[in-house]
């Protein structure tokens, strides 16, 4: 179960000195110490060009897309590429407004690119918080509790929740029918319909409700009082996103002929 697990720093990053920068997209990654005045950029160029590259041949991302300077003890980011970059709850950037300063922790941005596509680029600052951690700071850190999902289970929930894995403002779920059509798209006529797509669901939810410990309900009570079935699915994609049951990699999962 849970074959697909994909490497993100949604679930933090490797330990390493306060203000370290880590970045990481589909295909590269990198770390950089907070030096003033250092540069990182990414975009479709290779190294040395870019520090990272964000995608192979997409060219609607620009060979230099974006970069990150080192100052004032924060990391400021910049668009220098023609196409949009979007952050968390759908704020955009483009390359004529001002660099904006990272928090520390985990940032998802992307940058659009062909058709319907955008590329993920993960950003993580180690928190300078960790300093007066003393003894602490090499400890393990505790992981939050992340419920199994087998191959199936996550394509569909990464289809319903793509809204909650694309960092909107007030994501809702898709429709049942919404994720037919879409998995009909990516896997082929009569794989998902809207029966299977309820009963996968239903699944899961009494799954998770029955291991303890999930953040929202999933279930209606006995009676039908509560949440509908709709703001359950709600909870129970919130919840996963969360918990990074459900991480932003896994919209690669969603990587069809988009382009055409």
């Amino acid at each position: 179960m849970d074959s697909h697990r994909p490497e993100t720093l949604a679930r933090g990053a490797e330990p390493a000195r306060p203000g370290t920068l880590h970045a990481r997209s589909i295909i590269g990654g990198i770390s950089v110490p907070p030096t003033p005045g250092r540069v990182v950029r990414f975009g479709r160029a290779g190294r040395p060009e870019v520090d990272l590259p964000v995608t192979e041949g997409d060219l609607r991302v620009s060979r230099r897309h974006g970069e990150l300077t080192y100052r004032e003890g924060r990391w400021w980011l910049r668009n220098t590429g023609q196409q949009l970059v979007r952050l968390p709850r759908g704020r955009m950037m483009h390359s004529s407004m001002d660099p904006i300063p990272l928090d520390t922790g985990y940032t998802p941005l992307f940058v659009r690119g062909s058709g319907y596509r955008e590329h993920l680029v993960e950003l993580f600052v180690t928190d300078h918080g960790e300093r007066g951690l003393g003894a602490r700071r090499e400890d393990d850190t505790l992981a939050p509790k992340r419920w199994p999902l087998d191959d199936d289970e996550r394509l569909l929930l990464v289809v319903l929740g793509r809204h909650y894995l694309l960092y909107e403002e007030c994501p809702r779920p898709l429709s049942y029918r919404q994720a037919a059509m879409e998995l009909t798209y990516l896997c082929g006529e009569g794989v998902w319909g809207e029966r299977r797509i309820e009963r996968k669901v239903g699944a899961v939810r009494r799954r998770i409700e029955r291991g303890g410990d999930f953040p929202y309900p999933v279930l209606r009570e006995d009676d039908g009082a509560g949440p509908s079935d709709h703001n359950l699915l709600h909870n129970l994609l919130r919840g996963l996103v969360e918990s990074t049951t459900l991480v932003p990699p896994d919209l690669e999962l969603l990587d069809g002929d988009l382009d055409d």
